[in-house]
């Protein structure tokens, strides 16, 4: 078969389904729980002593004293639990992994597998919080300290938060338009409906203290050596910024983008009917990212939307929910099977050679030599990101340790240079909203240690 033997012209067209079936398609993921619901939620709660539901939550959050706030009717106690922890334990309870973090916990999985909506329950006290429009934090005595925080997602709103309740003032840095991160440009819109993104970033910043300037990149619009000549502390959230490659001829193509940019474009969009997607479309990668681009592809009105993974369902970084999930909404994933090109009609992309792999004797992926082609209007490239470091060494009389493509940091997130600190995605750990959120808690505390030494 020929490169273009079988292909057609290119198919990737906006308004494929109409503005009902679109709102419909795009409404919230997980409908909130109403006053009854969370109250019989709530009773399930066993409360146990030493809850393993909190062990397994990486920013500590007292769940049983929250619920049982719940059951109790004292709905701003309960969001205080969880916000004391985890400022953003609104954007968290919607889209953090409960299924292998606190409800993979709870004692209730073992017998019934019916764990506590710890998540839900999250949901339903912040909300309820915010809603109200209440302002639980007050500032500390200002400490007369000027702090800058490299990125403004939840590593470093997290870090600013806690340093403004500590009595500093902090400047935010954003190369973005808005404030956010990968919250309001890379998660996928049905998880964080009605704007909710925005919605948690003002509530964080309406504590004071905190001074955000977007369009203002590190390396291009900001240095390190100037932040750290000009403040008491650096804070580095910056995520990672890179696009990882395929490393197969015809990536170049038209119709071939990064997962991250086609959310993005998603979640920017003020009308989906203005949003193109192909009738074909591949999702390369194995993430809840990929999930994330494959499900919404199929919610814009792809026809066909194929996952294909070079592991088995077990490897995926995609939780079990969150790879049924994609299969409800109608993808098709291959796993043990991975690109070896990109074939290409007019230079738009119309198929992807893969490869059927599997383990060797020494548990190596290798191929099988067993290739089979899928058609393809688009592909989204979803294999990861990596840290883009010449922001972090370029003019800088001393540089950051920078190892495995991560910034090398403490226990208590600081760097090789005494005076910054870092969290979030940039350093190693599980790329997780609710995981940034604890760097940049940890940092915070930290500089103040630092600062008041």
């Amino acid at each position: 078969m020929s490169d273009t033997e079988g292909s057609a012209p290119g198919d990737i067209a906006s308004g494929r389904l109409d503005p009902e079936t679109l709102a419909r398609n795009f409404v919230d993921k997980h409908p909130p729980l109403d006053f009854k619901g969370a109250i019989v939620e709530s009773s399930r709660c066993y409360f146990c002593f030493d809850a393993p539901c909190v062990q397994a939550c990486p920013t500590g959050i007292d769940i049983p004293s929250f619920i049982r706030k719940i059951q109790t009717g004292n709905l701003k106690g309960s969001a205080l639990d969880i916000l004391n922890a985890n400022i953003m334990g609104g954007m968290c309870a919607r889209v953090c992994p409960v299924e292998e973090l606190c409800e993979e916990a709870c004692v209730r999985n073992f017998g019934e597998r019916q764990p506590v909506r710890i998540g839900a329950l999250q949901r339903y006290a912040t909300d309820h919080l915010m809603a109200a429009g209440i302002q639980p934090f007050r500032r500390a005595a200002p400490s007369g300290r000027r702090i800058a925080v490299v990125g403004a997602g939840p590593a470093g709103l997290s870090c600013a938060h806690r340093l403004s309740m500590l009595g500093h003032e902090v400047v935010v840095f954003e190369a973005r338009d808005k404030p956010g991160g990968l919250n309001e440009y890379g998660i996928a819109a049905y998880k964080t409906t009605g704007d909710f993104a925005q919605k948690e970033v003002g509530f964080i910043l309406s504590l004071g203290g905190i001074t955000v300037e977007t369009g203002k990149a590190l390396g291009r619009d900001v240095h390190l050596v100037d932040l750290r000549r000009d403040f008491d502390a650096v804070f580095i959230g910056i995520g990672l910024g890179g696009t990882r490659e395929l490393g197969v001829d015809g990536e170049d193509l038209d119709g071939v983008e990064d997962a991250v940019a086609f959310i993005e474009r998603l979640r920017q969009a003020d009308d989906l009917t203005q949003v193109p997607i192909g009738r074909r479309v591949v999702v390369i990668g194995g993430g809840n990212t990929a999930v994330d681009a494959a499900v919404q592809a199929r919610l814009l009105g792809a026809e066909e939307v194929t996952l294909v993974y070079r592991r088995g369902p077990q490897q995926m970084g995609a939780t079990w929910v969150e790879q049924e999930w994609a299969q409800i909404n109608g993808v098709t994933i291959r796993h043990w099977a991975m690109p070896r090109r990109l074939i290409g009609f007019k230079g738009q992309v119309k198929e992807v050679e893969c490869e059927h792999t599997q383990l060797d004797e020494a548990g190596r992926l290798v191929g099988t030599g067993d290739t089979f082609r899928l058609f393809a209007d688009q592909v989204f490239k979803a294999i990861g990101q990596k840290l883009v470091p010449d922001p972090l060494i370029e003019d800088a009389r001393e540089t950051l340790e920078i190892a495995g493509g991560r910034i090398v940091v403490n226990a208590e997130r600081q760097t090789s240079l005494p005076d910054v600190w870092a969290g979030g995605d940039c350093i190693e750990g599980r790329d997780l909203t609710v995981v940034a959120v604890e760097d940049g808690k940890v940092a915070a505390h930290a500089i103040d240690r630092a600062l008041r030494a």
